[in-house]
């Protein structure tokens, strides 16, 4: 397992730069970088069940992850527990527990937005270090828009 860290310094106040990360449409925007039509259904409220989605391969039915939300301090951190893969539209139970960590803060006029992985299956690091960093610059660009 493991655990990564990423962040980027947003020139937009903490409420744009939440909204734009959870918002359906800019969410499906900035997380084309992971993967093109990716989507997310569910609510962002503390308890709820989140699937984030995108197509499956040719044939298939839709693939991603399920998660469930954690805790959820609005317009400053919002931590998901993700408990199973979706292959071919059916939910597989991962081994461990894996969390996903956005926490938002002011700085310089702006908004620090820092992510954290943990207990990440190390298959995935290599691609998540490569999208993540994209991923941010593509939120940065829409929430200084």
């Amino acid at each position: 397992m493991t655990n990564l860290h990423f962040s980027a310094q947003i020139n937009a106040p903490r409420e744009k730069v939440w909204d734009v990360m959870l918002n359906e449409a800019t969410y499906r925007e900035w997380t084309s970088v992971f993967m093109p039509g990716s989507y997310y259904q569910g609510d962002w409220s503390e308890g709820s069940k989140m699937l984030f989605l995108g197509p499956g391969k040719e044939g298939e039915k839709e693939g991603g992850m399920a998660a469930i939300v954690k805790e959820n301090r609005p317009e400053e951190f919002i931590s998901l527990t993700y408990g199973a893969e979706i292959h071919n539209g059916i939910e597989v139970p991962m081994k461990g527990e894996g969390f996903e960590n956005y926490s938002l803060e002011d700085k310089d006029g702006g908004t620090m937005v820092s992510v954290d992985l943990l207990n990440l299956p190390d298959e995935y690091a290599g691609m998540f270090d490569e999208a993540w960093p994209k991923a941010l610059e593509l939120l940065k660009q829409i929430a200084e828009r």
